[in-house]
């Protein structure tokens, strides 16, 4: 081949857009965001430079995973400082990306159900929902006001066991202080699952300079417990509910089983002296 074929072929080969590549404006178009933008970000340090082939820049799906995630860092209320700093100190975007999308995914997944309040009103029983009750009820997190005064229900699941607890007799007042409590050892074996996850799997991750072949790993072990959270909960409290019940029953028997003090007898004396006032009345 000539050099100056060579050099043609070269010059063609340059000119190529590679494969599953685009170019800043295609960027611009697939991310919604302007050319400016996407330059501002890479002054920050958010994006990482394009590769360069000839004299053009291409992108990748690693800048569209980046910009992905800048956004919904953004929305959780970082600024672009904070999220430049968890850029630096992280693996691949995409990794990065499902990462966080594992930690903020609903761990059930539930769609709230939606009441007027005579609605709600009425699975309670009551003429009308009253607001000290609702207030509770909405700083639990079992509730919400909408702002065309509708009532949102978060989990119906949560809401159907409340009004089948209030057909067998339980009071709203009665239901929502036992959801308190339930709330209160809830919060205690989730942060016990956190502490869990973040001693045993995200220390050792964080300690090893976070290698970006275990990110998968990482993000597998999160979504991982999340069922199994749930399934160890449910099997603990059913072994505990059936300790509970039966000490409650033994207790019951017990006091059923005691026979009755027996009465004490009244004296003669003491029924002497009764007949004679007795007899002193009848003759007044």
């Amino acid at each position: 081949m000539s050099a100056a074929a060579g050099s043609e072929s070269e010059g063609k080969r340059d000119g190529e857009k590679p494969p599953d590549r685009m170019t800043i404006g295609e960027l611009a178009r697939r991310t919604g965001m302007t050319v400016r933008n996407i330059r501002a970000h890479q002054t920050r340090g958010l994006l990482p430079p394009p590769e360069v082939q000839g004299r053009t820049g291409y992108y990748n799906e690693d800048h569209v995973a980046r910009i992905e995630l800048t956004r919904e860092m953004q929305a959780e209320g970082l600024n672009l400082e904070a999220i430049r700093r968890v850029l630096d100190h992280t693996g691949s975007s995409q990794e990065i990306v499902d990462f966080a999308r594992a930690i903020r995914a609903p761990f059930e997944d539930e769609t709230p159900e939606i009441f007027d309040a005579a609605e709600l009103a009425a699975t309670w029983k009551i003429e009308k929902v009253d607001p000290k009750l609702q207030h509770r009820a909405e700083k639990l997190g079992i509730l919400r006001e909408l702002p065309d005064g509708k009532i949102e229900a978060i989990s119906p699941r949560l809401q159907r066991a409340g009004t089948a607890m209030v057909e067998l007799g339980v009071s709203p007042e009665a239901g929502l202080a036992l959801a308190q409590k339930l709330h209160e050892h809830a919060e205690g074996v989730a942060l016990a699952y956190v502490d869990l996850f973040t001693k045993e799997i995200w220390e050792p991750f964080d300690r090893a300079g976070r290698p970006e072949e275990d990110w998968p790993k990482v993000r597998e072990a999160l979504e991982r417990l999340r069922p199994l959270a749930s399934d160890a909960l449910l099997a603990m409290f059913q072994l505990t509910m059936s300790e509970a019940t039966e000490k409650a029953a033994e207790r019951t028997l017990q006091r059923e089983a005691e026979p009755e003090p027996p009465r004490r007898k009244r004296s003669k004396s003491r029924r002497s002296g009764a007949r004679a006032a007795s007899s002193r009345r009848r003759k007044s």
